[in-house]
């Protein structure tokens, strides 16, 4: 994980600052900082950073606006970091792309735990059942754990590394109907204090990646009152 190279992008210097010495002290040796966005995205292009957090408010265009930029050439997590705190705020936000969300003020070690449980995340892929299964084909859309790769229909899709997890997890449990809360604390590994925004949108996200038709969805479907499944015919599974 040392190993692992972060970007720091906010406008404060206190905060770069700040954050740069707490992530030393985890283990971290690379480090990259921006202070404003389009600094962060030549920044991305060139040392494709493994991990990025990323301020909303910034001097010269917002964070969001930067992740959907970062999106077009990278799926790694991103952590944004804002004194935005509103629903609206982290629905857009995950809609742009966004892995997590902190809010300012903020514990800088809650900071670096959430960096290296990302990290650990996008390494290893935990699913404790079918654990010999790597590729789960499902004619429309194959997802590959080993390399990494959602197809559909024959191309790959770009898929962040929390929407991939969830993906996986659920293709994991076939048939079985999980609640928000469940796969919160299955997939993210946190308990749920009951935002369910961020289980819904990656859900939509997801949907939007491998249905034919996201608005009637055939196979994440949902089941009223309880939660989510996804509808598997195993004698089609390859």
């Amino acid at each position: 994980m040392s190993e692992a190279r972060i970007l720091l992008v906010d406008d404060e210097q206190s905060i770069i600052d700040l954050l740069k010495i707490v992530l030393t002290k985890e283990g971290f040796r690379h480090i990259y900082t921006a202070l404003d966005g389009q600094t962060a995205i030549n920044i991305g292009k060139r040392f494709h950073p493994h991990l990025i957090i990323l301020d909303v408010m910034l001097p010269d265009m917002e964070g969001f606006d930067v992740c959907r930029e970062f999106r077009k050439f990278t799926d790694v997590p991103i952590l944004f970091l804002t004194a935005k705190n509103t629903d609206l705020d982290k629905l857009v936000g995950f809609s742009m792309g966004a892995d997590d969300y902190i809010t300012k003020p903020f514990n800088p070690l809650e900071v670096a735990a959430r960096v290296k449980a990302q990290l650990r995340r996008i390494h290893r892929i935990h699913l404790p059942e079918q654990k010999e299964r790597k590729v789960y084909d499902y004619g429309h859309f194959r997802l590959d754990l080993d390399s990494g790769q959602l197809m559909v229909d024959g191309q790959e899709v770009p898929c962040p590394a929390m929407e991939f997890k969830l993906l996986a997890y659920l293709c994991a449990h076939p048939n079985q109907i999980f609640s928000k809360q469940q796969l919160y604390e299955q997939v993210w590994g946190e308990e749920s204090l009951g935002d369910d925004n961020t289980v819904m949108v990656h859900i939509r996200r997801i949907r939007e990646k491998i249905e034919p038709n996201p608005s009637r969805p055939q196979y994440l479907v949902t089941v009223r009152g309880l939660g989510y499944k996804m509808v598997v015919d195993r004698g089609k599974i390859k």
